[in-house]
């Protein structure tokens, strides 16, 4: 009897552990529904978005490139989308919104903002004491808020984020002299200084950001999950997450032809400018303990600025997969 019971248990664990084996590799049989916002942090994925169209990606996806980022954060809190590029304070806002929906899977993007100037000298953030800087609104102006704290300067200089909210509008402003010192994301940066030599970079905020966080890096975009698909086809994204890496690494190795799938894709619709801009982009991979680390300094940045940035509350743990 102890025998058989013996076998019997040992079928059972056997039989466990098969499950369990099978359940950590599943992925789905239908398409992954996988959206990006255009502009820089949709750029890491115009290689994969290529390659998937000419038939070379082990998943089939399904894509789509979005402006407005409320109908990306919609789309994952009604299950329609899968997988997302978004910025890093949408990602915790729409945790927190869905109670732990999302889950950060990868940062795609460091620090992409940079204080520009036409006919103004300024060589380091103590510069702008007493000046005003324009700025667009939501996530460079808690950025740049926060640099301004941590260096003193409090108070001591104006920030506008109103006059010009959208990053195109300030980008014209600039390039025409309207406005002297701005800080702007590329690749609106490089639109700005073309043609139009008194406009130059100043200042590299993701390099004075490194200056106050004990080198830890600016992290502007990332890619989440629906948690409940994650749980359910942890495969699945395990091999979106290889193909996705593979794509920053061409996109970063060949501009060219990085550039030209992020027109064709819509992402961006100056494939020169891409080009151009991609080196300043700071497009990178980051996952697991990094990735954790990293965002969880810029979070603990963002709700000391500006708490509502997302979403009045610092992610727990589970927000972090694989980490």
């Amino acid at each position: 009897m102890k025998k058989i019971l013996s076998i019997t248990m040992a079928i059972l664990l056997i039989a466990v552990s098969l499950f369990a084996f099978a359940s950590c590799g599943k992925k789905t049989d239908e398409a992954i529904k996988v959206t990006t916002l255009n502009g820089t942090t949709g750029f890491g994925m115009a290689p994969l978005m290529k390659e998937h169209s000419l038939g070379n990606t082990k998943n089939e996806y399904e894509f789509s490139v979005q402006s407005d980022a409320s109908v990306v954060t919609a789309g994952l809190m009604n299950g329609s989308i899968d997988i997302a590029a978004l910025p890093t304070n949408a990602a915790a806002n729409v945790y927190n919104k869905t109670e732990g929906g999302v889950q950060i899977i990868a940062i795609n993007t460091l620090g992409v903002l940079y204080v520009v100037t036409n006919g103004v000298e300024i060589s380091s953030v103590a510069d702008l004491e007493g000046k005003t800087i324009y700025c667009p609104a939501q996530n460079p102006l808690f950025i740049t808020k926060y640099i301004l704290e941590k260096n003193g300067l409090n108070g001591k200089v104006t920030v506008d984020s109103t006059t010009y909210a959208k990053p195109d509008a300030l980008r014209d402003a600039v390039k025409t002299g309207s406005v002297e010192i701005a800080v702007l994301p590329e690749p609106m940066v490089t639109i700005a200084k073309s043609g139009n030599q008194n406009v130059k970079v100043a200042l590299d905020l993701t390099a004075e950001w490194n200056k106050i966080s004990d080198g830890k890096q600016l992290v502007q975009g990332c890619v989440v999950v629906r948690t409940e698909f994650a749980n359910e086809y942890p495969g699945s994204v395990d091999s979106f997450l290889k193909e996705y890496k593979a794509s920053i690494e061409a996109l970063n190795e060949d501009t060219t032809s990085a550039a030209s799938a992020i027109k064709e894709f819509g992402i961006f619709a100056n494939e020169a400018v891409a080009k151009n801009a991609i080196p300043k982009c700071n497009i990178a991979y980051m996952d697991g303990d990094d990735m954790k680390d990293a965002m969880e300094n810029f979070l603990d940045a963002m709700y000391a600025i500006a708490p509502a940035s997302i979403g009045n509350a610092i992610p727990s743990d589970d927000f972090y997969y694989g980490a």
